[in-house]
């Protein structure tokens, strides 16, 4: 990084016109208060500032608890490095930021708005740097994304975060417990931050390989729901993917930029520690994405060697139905004949032939006998029977 410079003292009229231009405009004249009404107070908003502090020598000096403090302090001591830590900040606070430490409009934009893709970019003497930071939430078995913008300048270290990870107040506390390197300055802050966030990407990975061994294990037990699941931790390894991947191009961009600028050896060594971490991450990640894409396959395949055994099962069934119903059919059709016969001569008329015949209840009799035996011979030779 450059020398640090003087704190300006002008105003910038393109700044000072893009902020007029940010700047809510002022409510209609019908929804104005009349003179002598007073109106309510609004309801306060929760603080933004989560920390502030002033370093010298690596050193914690003082803890300002407002902006303006701040801003103050840091203009008595030139030699000192102010790092502010904002969660969620209003519009007002990051153009105050931005009025005081001379921020690039296009920079304090993205940082009004989350979901930003991993970016690092320097405006003059200032880089401004977007990370995704992931933490693995055990109970609902998910992982949940945070992001973080970090302004980097001379003489202060500015970070917005926008979700609950990372835990900076680690890092701080990590860096106030090793003066030695926190006095390499805001260079060594960035280090630590991006450090916090590619450790942070460990548990991740652990619990998304745990989630892929169940769900391996689901898979071959035939459990309904596995798609479903299948298909939310794709998704979920698609955006770690995009948090991580273009890291591993910032990293390096950045470690050329500290070897420009002369940044300690010591930091740059640190920083090629966190580029191979994130080289691993990225590779894990990929390999996750494709270990559920053959996941996802081969749950296909069982599915449809389930379907088709169950289909298998039902044309069984079905064809042993149809092999009772012939039957059925068949002894109805045998059983039918004499009883036609029967039902015939059964009934009660003074004139049907044969009734005076010799021969004619032998004959019914035997007629019947005829006729059941041959449709038992002609079922039997179709092997209805």
């Amino acid at each position: 990084m450059p020398e640090r410079r003087a704190r300006p003292t002008s105003k910038n009229p393109v700044k000072s016109a893009w902020r007029r231009a940010m700047a809510p405009p002022p409510p209609p004249s019908h929804e104005r208060p009349e003179p002598g009404v007073r109106t309510p107070a609004p309801e306060p908003e929760p603080p933004s500032i989560v920390q502030a502090a002033l370093y010298r020598d690596g050193v914690r000096v003082s803890s300002p608890a407002t902006l303006a403090d701040t801003f103050r302090e840091l203009r008595e001591q030139p030699s000192g490095m102010a790092w502010i830590g904002l969660a969620r900040p209003t519009e007002s606070e990051l153009l105050t930021l931005a009025a005081e430490f001379d921020l690039h409009p296009l920079a304090v934009e993205d940082a009004m708005e989350a979901h930003q893709r991993p970016k690092l970019e320097r405006y003059g003497d200032t880089l401004f740097v977007v990370l995704r930071a992931a933490r693995y939430l055990d109970a609902p078995e998910e992982v949940d994304f945070g992001e973080l913008h970090v302004f980097v300048g001379p003489d202060f270290v500015i970070t917005v975060r926008h979700g609950a990870a990372p835990d900076l107040s680690a890092v701080r506390r990590r860096m106030e417990e090793t003066p030695e390197l926190l006095d390499l300055g805001p260079e060594a802050v960035l280090y630590a931050i991006l450090d916090a966030v590619v450790d942070g990407y460990a548990p991740v990975v652990s619990g998304v390989q745990n989630d892929i061994d169940e769900i391996e294990t689901e898979v071959f037990r035939g459990d309904p729901e596995v798609s479903r699941r299948i298909y939310e931790l794709s998704r979920e390894m698609v955006e770690f993917q995009r948090a991580t991947r273009p890291l591993v191009g910032m990293l390096h961009g950045l470690m050329a930029g500290f070897a420009k600028y002369r940044t300690d050896e010591e930091l740059q060594r640190y920083l090629r520690d966190v580029a191979d971490h994130v080289t691993h991450t990225s590779e894990r990640v990929d390999g996750f994405r494709q270990a559920l894409q053959d996941i996802l396959t081969v749950n296909a395949t069982l599915v449809t060697q389930q379907q088709n055994a169950e289909m298998r099962a039902l044309a069984e069934a079905g064809f042993e139905q149809n092999e009772e119903i012939k039957k059925i059919s068949s002894w109805a059709a045998i059983l039918f004949a004499p009883t036609l016969v029967g039902t015939i001569y059964g009934m009660n008329f003074d004139h049907m032939p044969e009734l005076s015949w010799r021969f004619g209840y032998p004959f019914a009799i035997g007629l019947m006998g005829v006729v059941c035996v041959s449709l038992y011979l002609i079922f039997k030779r179709r092997d209805w029977l």
